[in-house]
C-alpha cells in the first residue's frame, strides 16, 4: 500500500508518486494538472493548506484519498486536525 504523509507538499507527494497527481485531479484538485502549478504553488501547499484554501472537508478528503489505495499519515480522524 502506497503511503501519502499529510506534512509533506503536493511537489513532494507527486514527485515521489506520479500517479498520485491523477489521484488529486480526479478528487477535485484539477489546477494541479495547469503548466507550472506543480513546480510553484505545490512546492509549498501541503493538501491540508489546500483544503482550507478551497473551502473543502479534509476528512472527505483523505476518504477519498484512501479510496485509491493509499495510506494517509499526519491526519487525526478525530477534529480533522492535521499534524503540521
Amino acid at each position: 500500500m502506497k503511503e501519502i504523509s499529510l506534512n509533506k507538499t503536493v511537489y513532494e507527494l507527486c514527485n515521489h508518486d506520479p500517479e498520485f497527481i491523477e489521484v488529486m485531479k480526479e478528487i477535485g484538485f484539477v489546477n494541479i494538472t495547469k503548466p507550472g502549478m506543480l513546480q510553484s504553488a505545490g512546492r509549498v501547499m501541503t493538501i491540508p493548506k489546500g483544503c482550507r484554501a478551497r473551502g473543502v472537508d479534509l476528512n472527505d478528503v483523505v476518504q477519498k484519498i484512501e479510496s485509491y489505495g493509499y495510506r494517509v499519515t499526519g491526519h487525526s480522524q478525530k477534529g480533522g486536525k492535521e499534524n503540521e
